[in-house]
């Protein structure tokens, strides 16, 4: 016969047991093979529920490379490798850290720009509750961090749609708590950057930057999504990266496709650009 003692522990193993938790709580579960689907209908779903319930209506995407930041960090940084240079004359490896962060000195001008469309942008837009031309950035550091804060430097709410990595990338502290997202898929994240988006400015940037802009020209070309205005800032980069007028000589794009992007170099003109897309469209379209 069994003892009081121990049907209260075969109680405990019961209670404990992985078999005995509500299946949408069992987060083994959830994360086996199989369950594939299931997840990816749950990261199409949740961003898309709170955006509706944060009466989002309208998006602009940045993108843009995190590597770099604003003129006071580089300018710091540039001055502390300085000095160690001094004291280690022919320590190459520290010469070439010195060439980046020159570099990152002069990549600066980018973050400011980026945060002062995001502050420009987000200042006529977001008056008297209306919630269009939201600033949505993958939610971590350098181009991304600076349209977040843009944003919240006007006042404004803005999005950050991070991701998980094997190295794990922290989200900026600028974008707005309520519509910080995290992803495990890189396709739903993608998905969500275009679904409400009303206008894609690119900076420049790495791969990332780089696959994320042309995914876009390549569905607007293809008639797989509405065409927004595609802005890339920085002309004298966006010339050196991408040969676009060797691709039309060659006969890889037509003549038309190039007219899918405006290239500019300042704040100012970013919103110009995206002004004269809209000009006269219908308020449905997310004209502003």
């Amino acid at each position: 016969m069994s003892r009081p003692e121990d049907l209260d522990e075969r109680l405990r193993a019961i209670l404990e047991s992985p078999t005995y938790r509500l299946a949408y709580e069992d987060l083994e579960l959830l994360g086996e093979e199989e369950l594939r689907p299931l997840r990816l209908q749950l990261e199409l779903l949740k961003p898309e529920r709170i955006l509706h319930e944060q009466g989002i209506r309208s998006t602009v995407v940045v993108f843009g490379s995190a590597r770099v930041s604003d003129a006071d960090t580089a300018g710091a940084r540039l001055g502390a490798l300085e000095q160690q240079a001094l004291a280690a004359p022919g320590n190459i490896e520290l010469q070439q850290e010195l060439a980046r962060a020159r570099r990152r000195v002069e990549q600066a001008r980018h973050y400011e720009q980026a945060r002062r469309f995001a502050s420009l942008i987000s200042t006529r837009f977001q008056q008297q509750d209306r919630a269009d031309f939201v600033v949505v950035t993958g939610g971590g550091p350098g181009i991304m961090e600076a349209a977040n804060r843009g944003a919240f430097e006007a006042g404004a709410r803005s999005i950050g749609l991070n991701i998980t990595l094997p190295r794990e990338q922290a989200p900026n502290p600028y974008m707005s708590p309520e519509l910080a997202f995290r992803f495990h898929y890189f396709a739903l994240r993608k998905m969500h950057f275009l679904m409400h988006a009303r206008g894609l400015v690119a900076f420049p940037g790495g791969y990332g930057t780089l696959d994320e802009l042309f995914e876009v020209l390549t569905l607007i070309q293809t008639g797989k999504m509405r065409r927004i205005p595609v802005v890339l800032v920085g002309r004298a980069f966006w010339h050196r990266v991408v040969d676009f007028d060797l691709l039309l000589d060659e006969g890889y794009v037509a003549a038309g496709d190039l007219d899918l992007f405006d290239c500019v170099d300042e704040a100012e003109e970013i919103v110009a650009a995206l002004e004269r897309f809209y000009r006269g469209k219908a308020a449905e379209d997310g004209a502003p």
